[in-house]
């Protein structure tokens, strides 16, 4: 019998090929996971490469973008909305050039329409008051909504991949009386004595000192472009706060600045310079020009003590302040030994003359009163307005010009006055204004004298300005006069010189004298409309409009706390909800420029995100 041997082997030919069998399977696999691998890297860089590419044409259709966008802002801010408007054909046509950059030459420029070298801009509406952007809803402005889109291929790489950018931009001009309280570039301080309701937006381009005595409550948002500190000013040595603060609106430091677009000097004195009279030879279409009272007025009033060789008619470029673009028709008025000079405003480039006659009516020069803080006799230019409203209605030389009342009048005290006077400007009998309202605007302090704006009795002390007209009054410092206010009185102990209760609807534009001035504390806000009268407890001071502090006084420069000037009044101030209706705006108002971007995407290429109707129809 024969058994099989366990130790029986395979011939080793046999032995060997399986092993080669078993190392040709294994690199075959080896051969197509490597083939895979290779693949595999190669679409991932070629991947990696389209995206860089991608990435690149991305960041060049983002800077051809942020060109137009850059050039849209500068025209903003030194021009208007409608130069925006006017350079739109301008902008498709930034696209980045190698004058520029070289890399520039490795990409090409399309509008979403293929058109070469062509950007996308187009405007949603235009100079619509409505709302603005970003931080500042709740404002209304004068806004402009811009479309940018820009289409950019790299084209230096082995794949050229597209891609496109979208911007839009809002350009608004925001009024600047609709705040309660607005302080432009100096620092706001309020110190309450008494408990004070401030009710409407609050905004400080600087720092804000909150340090009241009593309750203060801000009833809507509060922004500060610095600190607001609960706390004294450097330089108020009193002792601290005892009252309290409450933000029912919500509080914001650090929050963007609003500036008047004047130029790039922003500073307290230079904005003072929007009172005053041009100097020679300034171009009135200039940043500045155009924020200037006197060349916004309709009706410019001088008035001057001194002779001088420009008393005639007809004097080409040669007026007493320089205005050598215009041809200027002045006219001599003789009153008590003064000579006025009264001048058409910038109409029909001064060439309106009003017979001298007309202005003897609401005009005197006569009268001179103490003002206890400043220490001096003030020689009002008095302006009756309610005269003033009677003869804009029947004369017949300015009002066809204008198509109706004057409503904004520049009064340039022009005089020569001793160390121990003061020019000013006061209005009185004032409850009825010309039918477009009136905006009165000098460089000078101004007085405002009895109730004003305020034709219905039962709105007297009330927060009623449903019958008002559109007003503001601008000076380098504001004094408010009670109807009981007498000038021969103006001398007496302030025990003497008895208020009573007086009304105030205008929106109020001036200036401050500034702690840091005198070391010690000088009024805040709570004090920024002067008084010369003692209030007491029973007389009320109400207020309705836009309290806007520009700019230390340059005039009226005396320090608020000292004996003998006035008592308080019961303070009833409320910010006017008519500044909120473009049409109820007081006329000239000044303005703030912002451009607030709205949207920044990607797009696909080819893609406006508006429907070829909107293009190619309205727009």
């Amino acid at each position: 019998m024969n058994i099989p041997n366990p130790n029986f082997n395979l011939p080793r030919r046999s032995t060997a090929a399986f092993a080669l069998i078993w190392v040709l399977v294994f690199l075959a696999v080896s051969m197509v996971v490597l083939g895979g691998v290779m693949a595999w890297t190669t679409t991932a860089a070629r991947l990696t490469d389209r995206n860089n590419q991608y990435s690149s044409s991305l960041a060049a259709a983002e800077a051809a973008t942020e060109k137009v966008v850059g050039a849209i802002m500068n025209d903003f801010r030194n021009g208007n909305q409608g130069r925006i408007f006017q350079n739109m054909p301008n902008y498709k046509l930034m696209v980045p050039t190698t004058s520029e950059n070289a890399e520039w030459g490795k990409y090409t420029f399309t509008d979403p329409f293929g058109a070469l070298n062509r950007i996308f801009v187009t405007n949603f509406y235009t100079n619509v008051f409505t709302n603005v952007d970003a931080q500042y809803a709740g404002l209304l402005g004068y806004a402009s909504k811009y479309r940018v889109v820009a289409n950019a291929v790299n084209t230096s790489g082995p794949d050229q991949v597209p891609a496109a950018v979208q911007q839009d931009v809002q350009v608004a001009t925001i009024p600047i009386f609709q705040y309660a309280i607005f302080y432009h570039n100096i620092p706001m301080e309020i110190s309450c004595g008494q408990p004070f309701n401030i009710y409407g937006r609050v905004h400080a381009n600087q720092e804000m000192y909150v340090l009241p005595d009593s309750t203060l409550k801000f009833y809507d948002t509060v922004t500060g472009v610095r600190d607001i500190t609960f706390g004294r000013m450097p330089g108020d040595l009193r002792t601290p706060p005892s009252g309290t603060v409450q933000y029912l609106g919500g509080m914001e430091t650090h929050a963007a600045s609003l500036n008047l677009p004047i130029g790039t000097n922003n500073s307290p004195e230079a904005v003072h310079a929007l009172l005053e009279t041009p100097p020679a030879g300034e171009d009135p279409t200039t940043v500045m020009g155009r924020q200037r009272y006197f060349n916004k007025a309709e009706l410019i009033i001088t008035v001057t003590n001194v002779a001088s060789s420009y008393q005639s008619n007809n004097v080409t470029s040669t007026t007493k302040k320089g205005v050598t673009t215009y041809t200027t028709n002045v006219v001599t008025v003789n009153v008590t030994n003064t000579i006025a000079f009264v001048n058409s405003g910038r109409i029909n480039n001064f060439a309106t003359v009003v017979a001298s006659n007309e202005f003897r009516s609401f005009i005197t020069l006569t009268n001179s009163f103490t003002d206890a803080r400043e220490g001096k006799t003030v020689r009002p230019i008095d302006i009756n307005v309610g005269a003033l409203k009677k003869w804009s209605e029947t004369n017949s030389t300015l009002r066809p010009v204008l198509g109706g009342d004057v409503s904004l009048i520049y009064v340039d005290d022009d005089r020569n006055l001793s160390a121990s006077e003061l020019g000013a400007v006061r209005v009185s009998n004032g409850r009825d204004l010309p039918s477009r309202g009136l905006t009165l605007a000098t460089a000078r302090p101004l007085y405002v004298q009895g109730h004003y704006n305020c034709t219905n009795n039962a709105a007297l002390g009330t927060t009623n300005t449903t019958t008002t007209k559109p007003a503001s009054l601008v000076g380098d410092a504001i004094t408010v006069l009670s109807p009981q206010w007498v000038d021969a009185n103006s001398t007496a102990a302030v025990g003497s010189r008895v208020a009573i209760n007086t009304t105030v609807n205008a929106a109020f534009l001036a200036g401050i004298v500034e702690t840091k001035t005198y070391n010690t504390y000088s009024g805040g806000v709570e004090n920024f409309p002067r008084f010369l009268e003692t209030w007491g407890a029973s007389a009320v001071f109400t207020y309705n409009g836009s309290m806007v502090v520009m700019f230390p006084s340059v005039y009226a420069t005396a320090r608020w706390g000292q004996s003998n000037v006035y008592g308080p009044p019961a303070r009833n101030w409320a910010f006017d909800q008519n500044f909120k209706n473009a049409n109820k705006l007081p006329p000239g108002t000044p303005s703030v420029n912002k451009l607030f971007r709205s949207k920044w995407s990607s797009v696909a290429v080819g893609s406006t995100g508006i429907s070829d109707n909107w293009i190619h129809g309205a727009f």
